[in-house]
């Protein structure tokens, strides 16, 4: 998957000739769940003169696309909010740019570069992350060699989940699918082939990207 996700639900306001627009953004994966953001934002500020929406799920150039003006003047809102999105890298996100009338009239310029504007700020603060394939997968070792395992897993970009103590020690780990072959290559070494690590599941997880 190349495209960057959301991390998390996101908030910015912009003040424009007294009129306020509350850019909320959130990660969505499937238009039900986009319409349910969208109609969430809208219970929210029910007395809001406006809340124009826009949607990109997938990502690259497999994607679904919508946008609404929800009654400011064609293409002034809906459009520009989803031009911004198409523009961040991200893909299953969702927008809503709800809009309090101040009493003056922006004009069709005003609106565009308002809600231009509102998106661009919380596309810009909102956390990134990659969605990656992981192994689940548990291990029986033998306490003489619990902390160079341990070490072993945080050289391979792994993580331990959880540790039982009994006779043995059972440790629950995840993997990127692609750091599992090495660990195991060096974990057959250091036990003098006697260990493995026994994969459990394979899945998918979000990892932040620093910026």
């Amino acid at each position: 998957m190349s495209y960057l996700l959301p991390l998390e639900r996101t908030r910015r306001e912009l003040v424009v000739v007294n009129s306020r627009f509350i850019a909320t953004l959130a990660p969505v994966v499937s238009p039900e769940e986009a319409r349910a953001f969208i109609k969430s934002i809208r219970a929210e500020f029910a007395d809001a003169s406006h809340h124009v929406p826009a949607y990109i799920l997938g990502g690259g150039n497999n994607v679904v696309e919508y946008c609404s003006d929800d009654g400011e003047p064609a293409g002034t809102a809906g459009r520009p909010a989803l031009r911004v999105l198409r523009g961040s890298g991200l893909g299953d996100v969702a927008v809503v740019v709800t809009r309090y009338f101040g009493g003056t009239l922006l004009g069709t310029g005003g609106l565009v570069k308002a809600y231009t504007e509102a998106t661009q700020l919380v596309v810009n603060a909102v956390p990134r992350a990659r969605r990656i394939a992981v192994h689940l997968a548990l291990l029986a070792l033998p306490y003489p060699l619990l902390e160079r395992i341990r070490r072993l897993v945080e050289r391979h970009t792994g993580e331990i989940l959880e540790e039982q103590f009994a006779a043995d020690v059972t440790m629950t780990l995840r993997f990127p699918v692609q750091a599992l072959t090495e660990f195991q290559q060096e974990l057959r070494e250091l036990s003098a082939g006697q260990l493995q690590a026994e994969v459990i599941e394979t899945t998918e997880m979000l990892v932040p990207v620093r910026e």
